[in-house]
């Protein structure tokens, strides 16, 4: 059998995730776009945890540039709104690409995200 070389990130823009992070209508809004997986994970998990950190209530996750995620990111997004509600707070999927909306449904845990069509619809809900 043979092996397959491993590519670093830095190679291949296709599969890095970019997160950013801006303050709306009193809301953390972190806007995530590329892969989700085992190795980008943990920019989102400290991007949720610093607004959590900082006592921000409503946490909104656009994920309409997401364009693959896997049990590693799932589970980040399950920690990451288990901590903001538990702190009494409230965590949205905003805009769920169609690869998150496939993992949400195969999983079933379209059933325990809340989420909306969009950012804007998200932060409207207050």
């Amino acid at each position: 059998m043979s092996e397959r070389p491993e590519t670093p990130h830095e190679d291949s823009d296709q599969d890095q995730l970019t997160v950013s992070v801006r303050r709306q209508a009193g809301a953390g809004v972190v806007v995530v776009a590329g892969e989700l997986d085992h190795d980008t994970a943990p920019s989102l998990a400290r991007a949720t945890g610093s607004l959590a950190d900082a006592g921000v209530a409503r946490i909104v996750v656009d994920c309409s540039e997401l364009t693959f995620c896997d049990s590693t990111g799932l589970n980040v997004l399950l920690k990451a709104r288990l901590r903001t509600t538990d702190d009494g707070g409230r965590f949205v999927l905003a805009a769920p690409s169609p690869p998150l909306r496939r993992l949400l449904e195969l999983t079933g845990a379209d059933g325990v995200f809340e989420t909306h069509a969009d950012v804007a619809a998200a932060l409207a809900d207050a």
